[in-house]
């Protein structure tokens, strides 16, 4: 029999707070789960960890890939292994409280038009002191997808909704996280066109920010973090953004009028970006020429 709830939790190279991270899903005062741990080929301690909790308790299965995917595949794959109902994805270096699972589902289970129900969000430093209260503004609870959707755009900043619990039929209908810079925005972007977003008030998930964490790279180096097969540098990072934010509004299960509505939503977007989309446009037509032999 499936269980109710399927957590994945994505890893590379976390040893270090691996093991309270799993200490506090296991925790859970809601216990029809399942805890799939993906590991993108780690070369520090990680495997023993995993494999040590994965033998203590039934609910958790341990995949370890053959080689480093890059987080994006390693996160589609915990969800392509998952079984249950609802769905989560969980930092291998964050905190749940006992009643983060419980509160998501009671919402899910009350509310048959939200997508994803997430509680808000502490954030914690290195050594689990807290830093401050933060704020989402992700409470999308407007009938109208081009609302919500262009609320989402304007309030987001870090991608903390991603972590909460989803319809696991309704993710399945959105593209998969994709290989570029902000395709968990994406997600999260188009996921709202399929329903609400409801934030619960309690301060339920502990993010924690330390320098190895991947919110702190920059550049190129993010790039190869999220793929690492990549020879390419850092370019066209704003008009793919809106490329793929176009791709979700033509795919979206809206009529004529919203749809209008929404593609205003992402030209609103580009307008609000036009001087990064100029200096991306120009950096590229300057690495033409040099390639070329122009410059």
């Amino acid at each position: 029999m499936s269980p109710r709830v399927s957590i994945g939790v994505p890893v590379y190279n976390g040893e270090r707070y691996l093991g309270a991270t799993l200490d506090s899903l296991l925790a859970q005062t809601f216990g029809d789960f399942e805890l799939i741990i993906c590991d993108n080929a780690s070369t520090d301690g990680t495997e023993a960890i995993a494999r040590a909790y994965a033998g203590r308790d039934a609910r958790v299965r341990y995949v370890r890939q053959e080689r480093n995917l890059g987080p994006p595949r390693n996160y589609n794959h915990a969800f392509e292994l998952s079984r249950g109902e609802y769905f989560r994805w969980f930092p291998s270096d964050d905190l749940a409280a006992p009643q983060s699972v419980a509160r998501c589902v009671e919402v899910l289970d009350r509310e048959p038009s939200v997508v994803l129900a997430y509680p808000k969000t502490t954030l914690i430093d290195e050594d689990g002191r807290v830093l401050r209260d933060y704020e989402d503004r992700l409470d999308l609870r407007s009938p109208r997808p081009s609302e919500r959707f262009a609320q989402l755009l304007r309030d987001m900043v870090l991608c903390n909704a991603q972590y909460g619990l989803m319809r696991a039929a309704v993710l399945k209908r959105v593209r998969p996280l994709g290989l570029y810079l902000d395709s968990d925005n994406v997600l999260l972007a188009e996921l709202s066109l399929y329903g609400t977003f409801w934030e619960i008030p309690e301060r339920l998930f502990f993010r924690r920010m330390h320098s190895a964490a991947s919110s702190s790279m920059r550049g190129a180096e993010r790039q190869r973090f999220y793929d690492p097969t990549t020879k390419r540098r850092v370019a066209m990072r704003q008009w793919r953004h809106l490329w793929e934010l176009g791709r979700a509004v033509q795919r979206a299960p809206v009529g004529a009028a919203e749809r209008v509505r929404l593609v205003r939503c992402v030209l609103r977007q580009a307008r609000w970006s036009r001087h990064v989309l100029a200096q991306e446009a120009w950096s590229a037509v300057r690495a033409r020429f040099v390639q070329s032999g122009w410059a």
